[in-house]
């Protein structure tokens, strides 16, 4: 009888513990509210500019890097070897600066995108903070850490519009 009886309670709470967890357990989307958003639009939309920008400006330059080669090559039999040499050592180092503006261009990009998540992540904490205590949630997971779930418990779309109403958009600066 008494483990009947400790089967009935260890069941009971199981069951009121499951319950409690599933009412109270929400998860959203990070990467759709850091893309979607009016804010991260917006950022997205400005560092791609500026990475295409550049690119196009390192192209041009590149473009005149091959065309300075093969002006070289053709005048190879004509020059003497030092003068060869030197033209060849200064091509090298147009194609270093190239290499290096490229990874400096790169770099400034991918640091102005992680202060712009930065940024976006400390508006959204609060955001969700208060959203989860209107709602009485305990617990918002990440959606990328979900293998499967109800699409009911999704809150993405109430976070994004929270967060387009508090912020229209991120210094990039």
């Amino acid at each position: 009888m008494k483990s009947v009886y400790n089967l009935l309670l260890l069941t009971f709470l199981i069951f009121f513990i499951n319950a409690n967890l599933k009412a109270e357990t929400y998860f959203l989307d990070f990467n759709f509210i850091l893309n979607k958003s009016k804010a991260g639009m917006k950022a997205n939309k400005e560092l791609k500019t500026e990475l295409d920008e550049g690119i196009k400006k390192l192209q041009e330059r590149e473009k005149q890097i091959q065309k300075n080669e093969k002006e070289i090559i053709q005048q190879k039999k004509v020059l003497s070897p030092e003068d060869y040499k030197k033209k060849i050592n200064t091509l090298r180092t147009k194609v270093s600066s190239l290499k290096k503006d490229r990874n400096s261009i790169l770099e400034t990009v991918s640091k102005k995108r992680r202060k712009a998540r930065n940024t976006l992540l400390q508006e959204l904490n609060p955001i969700i903070k208060s959203y989860m205590i209107e709602k009485k949630i305990k617990i918002v997971l990440d959606k990328k850490n979900i293998l499967l779930a109800d699409e009911e418990l999704d809150i993405t779309n109430d976070v994004v519009n929270l967060l387009n109403e508090k912020l229209k958009s991120i210094s990039l600066n």
